[in-house]
């Protein structure tokens, strides 16, 4: 038998035996003879100078990273509505009956009785594994559900994790990264700094630059959605996750269908029930919409998927003491007050600060300073103040700021809020409103980070926005950590920032209320910056989800006079904002709605973006209101269902004709 042989032989068995070993925990060999075929595979590999893509000696962990590198998913990662009583999910269920009861009653097309997929929701760090040919192309964080962080070499550590799988398509599976408890336990006795929980043990692990010290941590990961495939389609979420374990991915044997809220209900206080004695750690249990037709019709709202929410466990709370209130000021000029807390544990974490919304929340509370406070802590979420407990010891009032933490301007109250009016100068304010003016959903000037921006204030005197545009590199060159490519690559970006599109420059503005969704929305209506800039309030809130209180919002923007010289000076400078459609004035699918199907010679997501700017709506379903079905090699159902319904067929050539070719 050939060496390369041989080698792929190894990795095959040694593959099967870890996917029996740490996916199903059933041991089919003994460690010696594991051992000793891993060696031999070793010293081939040496011998060789070959390592396959799959190989397990893949999994020691890697060099050390220089930086994480940014990476674009194929599809969105949605985060999930909350709902945090019985109550709150039962209102979720019945609404979603009624949608499914009223849309039956007016389509020709039936959506299926509604069934409900409950499951555990993993307290972890979310992870997105990328697989071509067969083979893990790519892992990386969620990061903001668009775009995550590379960490390939730290994911592939986690022996449950297949390094190939059998399906041979582009496909994104999306997971979570986890420390089982007892690998915490056994961490933490040999370790000369002990990790306090186990959610951030697993987010400390995956996110370090080390895969080594990820390694050391002897994580794992659970699967539970298919972001992203070609060539394939489920009928529902219990389909998807057959289709996982047929890959051998490891899928919680929690999982459960149900059709009533009171089965809901009775399976989440069985989780909460047996919560202690899981491997693992979690907070709460996610519960989704079974069938994926009804999903599609459901859809999203700007935040999360109308068909799914996660039903959280009862927030740990503990007893501590208010010893300071600090104020800090935000972009958008707001005031806030931050409690400095006696530190307390809670679930292994320690926590010193907790939040407080306004003074009218600090008074309504009774809150006084050197008070025995009620903390409560719900996973993640900063902790809050939930009232004051009886205490003899002397307290003092907190004071109402007058004037401004960080400038000294006097305050003004607004409602229930206080605000610095000095949004000339005060430097936290300037600060917040040019990181976000240059964040990748904005203008996207990589490489000018919050240190940056301090630093340019302080020595070359940056005190607005349209100052960006005027930096110079003879005064950059001059800065402490500043050489010459840095220097060219920060101009450089803020160069090729100077034609954004229409919706990254509303959003970039920093208009509140107006978040990336709803800027894409004013882009797609109004099509051009000034029409927009000068919309009356009747109209805007007949556009997308804004209604009475970001019209008023908008307005009122656009009627400040600094911030219309602000505006004035950034297109001085040569801000050209570009309406994504004018890009392409020869939309040669307006209007008409496109699905795909099959394995295509090129991503579906770069298809899908050349549609989308030629006008397509691109649906994942055929259905009778469907246009075009675009076909690649193996197209399966939509294809059958396509020439059923009579819809006009497109393969790649002709596809590219249509488009005006060009994709060899």
């Amino acid at each position: 038998m050939q060496a390369s042989e041989k080698m792929q032989k190894l990795v095959k068995e040694l593959n099967r035996y870890g996917y029996y070993y740490y996916t199903l925990d059933k041991s089919l060999i003994d460690d010696k003879v594991y051992d000793r075929m891993y060696d031999e595979l070793v010293n081939l590999e040496k011998e060789e100078n070959i390592v396959l893509a799959d190989s397990p000696t893949t999994r020691v962990g890697g060099q050390i990273l220089k930086s994480f590198q940014k990476h674009k998913h194929l599809n969105p990662l949605y985060s999930m509505n909350k709902a945090q009583s019985f109550d709150e999910l039962r209102d979720w269920i019945e609404k979603n009956k009624n949608f499914i009861e009223n849309y039956n009653e007016s389509h020709e097309d039936k959506l299926s009785e509604m069934e409900l997929i409950l499951e555990l929701k993993f307290d972890g760090l979310t992870i997105n594994l990328t697989y071509e040919d067969g083979y893990l192309k790519m892992a990386t964080t969620r990061g903001n559900g668009l775009i995550g962080e590379v960490i390939t070499s730290q994911v592939k550590t986690i022996n449950s994790i297949p390094l190939s799988i059998d399906y041979k398509g582009l496909v994104e599976i999306q997971g979570e990264g986890l420390m089982p408890l007892k690998s915490l336990e056994e961490y933490n006795k040999k370790a000369s700094e002990k990790l306090k929980n186990a959610r951030n043990a697993a987010a400390g692990a995956l996110r370090n630059l080390d895969p080594k010290e990820t390694k050391a941590r002897n994580l794992t990961a659970y699967f539970y959605n298919v972001n992203y495939i070609e060539g394939k389609n489920f009928k529902d979420d219990v389909e998807m996750k057959e289709f996982l374990k047929s890959q051998g991915f490891l899928v919680s044997k929690y999982n459960y269908k149900v059709k009533s809220f009171k089965d809901v209900q009775e399976k989440i206080n069985y989780i909460a029930d047996i919560r202690k004695d899981l491997p693992i750690q979690i907070d709460g249990v996610t519960i989704k919409i079974n069938d994926f037709k009804t999903r599609e019709i459901l859809s999203f709202t700007q935040k999360f998927p109308r068909w799914s929410i996660a039903y959280k466990f009862e927030a740990e709370i503990a007893e501590s003491k208010l010893l300071e209130v600090v104020w800090n000021v935000g972009r958008s000029s707001k005031v806030t007050p931050s409690a400095i807390i006696e530190p307390v544990e809670i679930d292994g974490v320690t926590i010193k600060r907790a939040t407080l919304n306004n003074f009218d929340d600090i008074n309504r509370k009774k809150l006084r300073l050197n008070s025995n406070i009620l903390i409560r802590r719900s996973n993640d979420v900063i902790p809050e103040i939930l009232g004051v407990l009886p205490s003899d010891e002397k307290t003092f009032a907190i004071k109402r700021p007058k004037v401004c933490p960080a400038c000294g301007a006097h305050l003004f109250q607004d409602g229930v809020h206080i605000f610095c009016p000095n949004t000339l100068s005060c430097r936290p304010q300037l600060v917040s409103r040019l990181v976000h003016f240059a964040s990748r959903d904005a203008m996207n000037i990589n490489g000018f980070s919050e240190k940056t921006i301090e630093k340019f204030m302080d020595e070359l005197g940056l005190k607005e926005i349209p100052d960006i545009y005027n930096l110079k590199y003879d005064d950059i060159i001059k800065l402490e950590g500043f050489k010459e490519k840095k220097t060219k690559n920060l101009l450089e970006a803020i160069e090729n920032s100077k034609n954004p599109f229409l919706s990254n420059f509303i959003y970039a503005i920093g208009i509140a209320n107006v978040g990336i969704k709803t800027a894409r929305d004013l882009a797609k209506h109004y099509k051009n910056f000034m029409a927009f800039s000068k919309a009356s309030f009747d109209d805007l809130i007949e556009v997308g989800d804004i209604g009475p209180i970001t019209a008023k919002e908008i307005i009122n923007f656009f009627a400040d006079d600094h911030i219309k010289d602000g505006l004035q000076k950034l297109f001085s400078y040569g801000i050209k904002v570009v309406y994504e459609e004018n890009l392409n004035k020869d939309l040669k699918f307006e209007g008409k709605t496109v699905v795909i199907t099959g394995s295509l010679s090129r991503k579906r997501k770069e298809l899908e973006e050349e549609l989308i700017n030629n006008g397509a709506k691109v649906s994942s379903s055929v259905s009778k209101n469907t246009d075009f079905l675009i076909v690649g090699e193996n197209p399966g159902s939509k294809y059958d269902k396509a020439r059923e319904l009579s819809v006009e067929i497109l393969n790649e050539e002709e596809l590219n004709k249509i488009l005006g070719g060009g994709h060899d």
